[in-house]
């Protein structure tokens, strides 16, 4: 997976799966939250446009990115979500 950012909005790129995350991406997601909070954001969107494939794992550590923005007070929204994308969270709504 690929991580890149322009202002408040966080693109995510390739494989969002337990083996396509790797710790230099979990460290730049880690850094990107610590900028916007630094800088005043509250509002963060995170593009899903490229996400080419992904599994539990990998929308798990979505779900915990989101929620470490949440206590740093900003609201994270996902846009560009494929249809499986969507329907997989909705599925397993449970276990996020």
């Amino acid at each position: 997976m690929k991580f890149c950012s322009e202002g408040t909005i966080a693109y995510l790129q390739g494989n969002l799966t337990h083996s396509g995350v790797t710790r230099n991406i979990i460290d730049s997601l880690a850094l990107f939250l610590q900028q916007i909070s630094t800088d005043g954001g509250k509002n963060i969107r995170i593009d899903c446009g490229k996400i080419l494939a992904f599994d539990i794992s990998g929308m798990q550590l979505l779900y915990v990115w989101m929620e470490c923005a949440r206590f740093r007070g900003m609201e994270p929204e996902l846009v560009n979500l494929s249809e499986s994308l969507q329907l997989a969270m909705q599925l397993n709504s449970g276990v996020l």
